[in-house]
């Protein structure tokens, strides 16, 4: 918050307004709003240069001022008001105390290094780095901020290796199944991802309100159906070209649109109970995400599998 601004007392005449607008600008690099205060120093509204401009010298700033004004408070956190002056497009917003008595006021110049702040923040947790580092940090700092969700999916992928080793008899009979593993553990992946990262950005610029959450569910259900529908009628038609196993295409396209829409609806509602919990929803981004759906796709695709290789 900056304390430099300029504001007029409602009460005043233009011609004084004037005059101590001239005084009050002389330590301002640049005037963005004039704010309208009383005599106990409270915020009222603000005056546009226009009206100001056009106005009678003996007018008073109560004629002409506009009652019509944002705020925000002195303890509201940097990243609200980042997001509240990006939805209403304010380039300076004032602040004000619980008691409406005008503190300061805040620019967008400000705001944009918050944003960044916490666009670099979120960027990283997206990419599984736990901690604020730069490229010229020591080797320890860097690897203490990547190490935690490297062991995450070191862990998952033991977990993977698991149902694999579960399925292995099944695998033994059918080998040609293990050609599609690295498909169906992709696809799992990229769509909690893409389902993730699109929730997490509504919730940070408030996009989302809670009476939107069934309808998001809805949403992504549908876009799911017609994704998996789509991946899964391109590789059924691949498998019938060039594979002599119809169980094996079968098993492949159902199991893959099995995964796509268990990916999107586990990459919507994981973001939205940590939201709730007040954690921030893009540590469940990236390779939480990933690696829980490499899993539970791989155990769909080889369940199917087990089901509909019983059926030819």
């Amino acid at each position: 918050m900056g304390k430099e601004l300029i504001r007029v007392n409602i009460a005043w005449k233009v011609l004084r307004c004037v005059r101590e607008m001239r005084r009050q600008a002389e330590d301002i690099d640049a005037v963005y709003t004039i704010y309208v205060v009383d005599d106990e120093d409270k915020l009222q509204g603000k005056l546009s240069l226009k009206k100001l401009l056009l106005a009678s010298t003996q007018s008073s700033v109560a004629d002409i001022y506009d009652p019509d004004i944002q705020s925000v408070t002195t303890d509201m956190p940097a990243k609200e008001v980042a997001t509240f002056m990006q939805k209403y497009d304010l380039v300076a917003i004032p602040v004000i105390d619980h008691f409406g008595h005008l503190q300061g006021r805040i620019t967008i110049d400000d705001v944009v290094d918050v944003i960044k702040e916490e666009s670099e923040k979120d960027f990283q947790l997206l990419s599984g780095i736990s901690e604020d580092v730069e490229s010229g940090d020591s080797v320890w700092l860097l690897t203490r901020a990547r190490l935690p969700w490297l062991m995450v999916g070191l862990f998952g992928g033991i977990l993977g290796s698991k149902v694999i080793s579960n399925y292995e008899p099944q695998i033994q009979i059918h080998p040609e199944m293990a050609i599609f593993m690295p498909l169906i553990a992709a696809m799992g992946g990229n769509v909690g991802v893409q389902s993730s990262a699109i929730v997490v950005q509504s919730l940070a610029n408030k996009s989302m309100g809670d009476d939107s959450i069934a309808p998001r569910l809805l949403k992504e259900l549908a876009v799911a159906l017609v994704n998996g529908a789509i991946c899964s009628s391109l590789v059924f038609a691949y498998n019938i070209l060039f594979s002599d196993s119809l169980a094996l295409s079968i098993t492949v396209s159902i199991a893959l649109i099995a995964v796509i829409v268990f990916a999107a609806i586990f990459g919507t509602v994981v973001p939205l109970v940590l939201h709730r919990y007040k954690v921030n929803p893009a540590v469940a981004t990236g390779p939480f995400i990933t690696t829980t759906n490499d899993i539970l796709g791989l155990f769909i695709y080889f369940s199917v599998g087990r089901i509909l290789y019983g059926m030819f």
